[in-house]
């Protein structure tokens, strides 16, 4: 089950040359589904998995995202909400080979949507089903929302997951949290650490499970990701790509760590799984996100490597 309570239309397209004032004639046009629950389910179905997607949809653009998803073959139930559902751009300079994405705040979402959201979220769970909750906030949502989810499928015995940044995780920490995933600039952001290097990483990491946070994955783009929990650390490289674009690849690596996490892998294999799925996502266009014969050719290239408790010690300072 995944949440996403701002979800987007993503639209992406080509440009030879970036120039200010121009008229610039785009090729490529692609319109996908977006939002970061909705990518993670687009990429649990793929493997396999019996996931549904939960969004607020409103507008023309909302009645779009939901052909997309229909058209991506996703278990989805969308709320019917006011307002118009957001898009999201992102374009590649072809000359230089740089993506630029512009992702708008969306429209207000009013609490009482937010509730029907979440009613359903909460509802549909069964004890050791897996919540995902994934992505920013509507403007004037209460950053509180994810941690309330979270105790809430913790106490109907689910396992709470959750991407997202700044105040709405710090509020959201805590023993009712099996995974949270960030970026290095998101955990720096909510720990004020530093995460230059893999092992202030793991500080910063652990830093958060101090919370009771069971585990914490960190992605660091072109350098691969950590996976930490109290017992473990487990850095995984990335395997060298020619990026298309970089949408969605987050969500790739959540959606397959996830994935394997649940079939009961051991924490090194599920990072290798999810490094795998996210770097297979930079190889399609727009939000085309990962596929699996691409995540079986990149698997072999991720080198697995479990950070010894001296490690572990050293990086916490104890």
């Amino acid at each position: 089950m995944t949440l996403t309570l701002n979800p987007a239309v993503d639209r992406s397209g080509n440009v030879h040359g970036l120039a200010p004032s121009e008229k610039l004639r785009c090729t490529g046009d692609r319109t996908d589904p977006g939002g970061g629950g909705i990518n993670v389910a687009r990429v649990l179905t793929r493997l396999g998995a019996d996931a549904t997607a939960i969004f607020p949809t409103g507008g023309l653009a909302g009645d779009l995202l939901v052909k997309l998803i229909e058209a991506d073959g996703i278990r989805f139930h969308a709320v019917p909400a006011p307002g118009e559902t957001r898009e999201s751009f992102s374009i590649k300079d072809t000359a230089s080979g740089a993506q630029y994405r512009f992702v708008f705040p969306g429209a207000p979402l009013a609490h009482w949507y937010v509730e029907q959201c979440c009613y359903q979220a909460l509802h549909s769970l069964h004890p050791d089903d897996y919540l995902i909750v994934s992505g920013s906030l509507p403007p004037g949502t209460s950053p509180g929302v994810y941690g309330m989810l979270a105790r809430e499928a913790c106490a109907r015995g689910a396992q709470a997951v959750l991407d997202c940044s700044g105040e709405a995780l710090r509020q959201a920490l805590g023993p009712h949290l099996t995974l949270v995933k960030v970026n290095q600039a998101e955990l720096e952001d909510v720990t004020g650490m530093a995460t230059g290097s893999s092992d202030d990483c793991v500080a910063a990491a652990r830093h958060l499970l101090g919370s009771g946070t069971r585990m914490v994955a960190v992605t660091r783009g072109s350098a691969g990701a950590l996976l930490v929990s109290k017992e473990e650390a487990w850095d995984a490289s990335a395997p060298a790509v020619q990026a298309l674009s970089t949408v969605g690849a987050g969500d790739s690596f959540l959606a397959a760590l996830v994935w394997s996490l649940a079939g009961k892998k051991n924490m090194g294999e599920a990072l290798r799984l999810g490094v795998a799925a996210g770097s297979a996502a930079l190889l399609t266009e727009g939000t085309g996100l990962c596929w699996l014969s691409d995540i079986h050719k990149l698997m072999n290239q991720v080198q697995l490597r479990q950070l010894t408790m001296a490690y572990a010690k050293t990086a916490t300072g104890g």
